[in-house]
């Protein structure tokens, strides 16, 4: 099957080989929030309508705020969406990469049909899946179905924070969206950590400790 390959769109590829192989119901999936000191994990999958696939779908980190929320809604109504969010909990409890694969099966189970295949962003595929999977390296900017589900997950993660900074402003959870900033760590150091903060991260350690 030929390819052809853009560094700056997604595309059908990965989906149309897994059709080929008989696969039906294709899901992406990925994740948004491994990074931040603060907040959850959060992992969407996606099945796309393909006679109505949103235009403009690509890696979420790509797109402006106002593009993904407008990509959001599109794909809420036009596709199969699910996702799960890996509290702090969570991720004290398994770490940040064992949290992403807990949420990647949990956005998975969410759907309201099973997919026979489900293509995940990065490097390997989460134990305990539903359903076969399929890891794609670079994958929200290779595969149309991860791009969505990236989108997704970017936006729920974003209005979580948003609902974080309503019980604790101080921190600017809305601002930073938990990243380590400059004015996060600012915050930290003055204030110490929340229950919202991830207590295994070397820097809310180290302001735990103070």
């Amino acid at each position: 099957m030929a390819r052809t390959d853009s560094p700056d769109q997604p595309d059908l590829f990965h989906e149309h080989a897994a059709q080929a192989d008989g696969a039906r119901l294709v899901a992406g999936v990925d994740e948004a929030g491994r990074g931040p000191l603060a907040g959850p994990v959060v992992a969407a999958a996606v099945i796309l309508d393909p006679d109505n696939i949103p235009s403009g779908l690509n890696d979420s980190k790509k797109l402006t705020e106002a593009r993904r929320e407008a990509l959001f809604e599109t794909i809420m109504s036009t596709a199969l969406v699910g996702f799960c969010a890996a509290p702090v909990e969570v991720i004290d409890r398994l770490n940040i990469l064992g949290a992403t694969m807990w949420a990647m099966c949990g956005a998975l189970d969410a759907l309201p049909v099973r997919p026979d295949l489900a293509l995940i962003d990065g490097n390997r595929v989460p134990p305990g899946l539903s359903c076969p999977g399929q890891h794609v390296i670079g994958g929200d900017g290779r595969s149309v179905s991860i791009a969505a589900a990236s989108i997704v997950a970017k936006v729920v993660r974003d209005r979580m924070c948003r609902v974080m900074d309503c019980h604790h402003p101080h921190y600017r959870f809305a601002q930073h969206k938990g990243y380590g900033t400059a004015l996060h760590l600012e915050a930290l150091a003055a204030l110490g950590p929340s229950e919202l903060h991830r207590m295994s991260f070397a820097p809310v350690m180290a302001a735990l400790s103070k």
